[in-house]
């Protein structure tokens, strides 16, 4: 299918098929910015988090600076891996999650826990994460997807059971091996492409994930200004209509995700 291009002025999106629907699920599509928009409000239980690893620092900046109070080694891999965690969960936080970090010893792999608020359940799923900062020359693969099924069995207790999703985190896009591998998994997980800047690049999941969820969602990218890839970022979808996901005052259990009512006519004009 050949691209579409839009114009400038206006967010938009562009239509790509699933390659794979039996096994993965993906959609991206198209928006005028000023569509109007729908709040749809849905409440969650907080679950009770492990210990975290380190009461010094919480997220990006307080582990920077950390880092600068004690010495540590900016290029050593305990604070390159430490400083990916802390951005893939303020990353993801524009997706709707809510994670923490909780990275140690005897944790089976998982750096991140926390919730999903999505539209396309009354309860939001847990979810835990396995972040891989990688080198430019290590190999993410079939391997990886492997260790998060067993990060399930050795979850902690408030994500055990059903309504529990798992995803991988890497800095590079899923090759063929790892979307087969989800797609044969019996486990309900997913994959996030994630730059070391916090770019989010990729996202899918498999049908477990939808049977745990996220039945309804899908994934699209949303351009602006000349359309570079600067200019774009992934947005989340539910029935086919992007939503913007809100936030409620910190203490309050209730979120909500404002889904845009209407996807209008595009002008666009194909290009090869």
């Amino acid at each position: 299918m050949k691209p579409i291009s839009f114009s400038r002025s206006r967010w938009c999106h562009q239509l790509i098929p699933n390659r794979n629907p039996g096994a993965l699920s993906r959609g991206q599509y198209d928006l005028a910015h000023n569509s109007p928009r729908l709040t749809r409000a849905y409440s969650h239980d907080a679950p009770r988090y492990p210990d975290a690893p380190s009461s010094e620092h919480h997220d990006t900046a307080s582990y920077a600076a950390y880092a600068a109070r004690t010495g540590l080694d900016v290029t050593s891999k305990t604070y390159v891996g430490t400083a990916y965690e802390y951005t893939v969960a303020a990353a993801l936080s524009a997706l709707g999650f809510r994670i923490k970090r909780v990275g140690g010893r005897s944790d089976c792999g998982i750096d991140l826990l926390g919730v999903w608020a999505v539209p396309s359940a009354a309860t939001a799923p847990r979810v835990l994460l396995q972040c891989k900062a990688s080198a430019q020359n290590t190999k993410i693969g079939p391997h990886n997807v492997r260790e998060l099924e067993g990060a399930f069995v050795g979850a902690p207790p408030g994500w055990r059971g059903s309504g529990v999703l798992g995803l991988l985190v890497a800095q590079k896009p899923a090759t063929k091996g790892i979307r087969d591998s989800l797609g044969r998994s019996r486990w309900p997980m997913g994959y996030v492409s994630c730059s070391k800047d916090g770019m989010l690049e990729q996202m899918l999941w498999n049908r477990r994930a939808e049977e745990e969820g996220l039945e309804g969602m899908g994934v699209g990218v949303q351009f602006a200004g000349d359309g570079g890839p600067e200019g774009q970022r992934l947005v989340l979808t539910w029935k086919g209509k992007p939503y913007a996901f809100d936030q409620s005052a910190p203490g309050d259990s209730t979120e909500s995700s404002r889904i845009l009512e209407d996807i209008p006519k595009s002008t666009a004009t194909s290009q090869a």
